[in-house]
């Protein structure tokens, strides 16, 4: 991704100044990857695997080695992104009694959600996929991860395209997870300050996401709901 020009309080740089501290550019030959199969064959099945793919509420308490848990990030960690700024943190929790912390904080938000702030055409948006306030989930997954995006970086730096950047991390996460046969739920409780506090992350982090990540329980059922199909979605050159 190219990165923003940079905005007007950000930066008292003229636009055709020169940053006194721009790094010359340094190129490495690609090594890149080749599939065993016909690239036909290898993208149908990959959509296979994908197609597979739903979210999950009904999770089972199984264990999760964690060693499978930091493939699944380092994945998402692969992700291109804004001025290869690399936008995101991870935090992944496992101990018990801070999940349900998290899970009773998430709860009081979705309470006033359901009861106060949701407009009655948002709430009858939900109502196909059956939730409501109880978030049960957030207890007996196994994982639960936490992604945040850094408005600056750690230095203080300017961070680019930070949305587009982390949802991308945030899509190889979920394919990473499905491939190797576990469930997730992109859960967005609002506000998620809470996380923060909680977890005591630093000033230039934002909550992106909360990903209960584990098995699906044995009696797992999810919404009898479609996606569109491909002429829907895709369009050849201009209409």
């Amino acid at each position: 991704m190219k990165s923003d020009p940079p905005m007007a309080d950000q930066s008292h740089h003229s636009p055709d100044s020169t940053d006194d501290h721009a790094s010359q550019p340094k190129f490495q030959p690609l090594n890149p990857y080749i599939p065993d199969e016909p690239p036909e064959i290898a993208t149908r099945q990959f959509l296979n695997i994908m197609s597979k793919r739903r979210s999950v509420r009904d999770f089972s308490d199984r264990p999760v080695p964690r060693a499978l848990i930091e493939t699944i990030i380092a994945t998402a960690g692969t992700a291109p992104s804004g001025a290869n700024k690399q936008p995101w943190s991870f935090v992944a929790v496992s101990d018990h009694d801070l999940k349900h912390e998290i899970r009773l904080a998430a709860e009081n938000e979705e309470r006033e959600f359901y009861n106060r702030r949701a407009s009655k055409r948002w709430l009858n948006d939900l109502s196909p996929l059956g939730t409501d306030e109880h978030k049960p989930f957030l207890d007996i997954a196994p994982w639960l991860i936490i992604v945040f995006k850094k408005v600056r970086d750690n230095q203080g730096g300017q961070a680019y395209y930070i949305d587009e950047s982390v949802g991308i991390a945030v899509g190889l996460l979920l394919a990473a997870a499905h491939l190797a046969g576990l469930a997730t739920l992109t859960h967005t409780p609002s506000p998620m300050k809470f996380l923060t506090q909680i977890l005591n992350r630093p000033a230039n982090e934002r909550p992106y996401l909360l990903i209960p990540t584990g098995y699906p329980a044995p009696d797992c059922r999810v919404p009898a709901i479609t996606r569109k199909p491909l002429n829907e979605i895709l369009f050849f050159n201009r209409k």
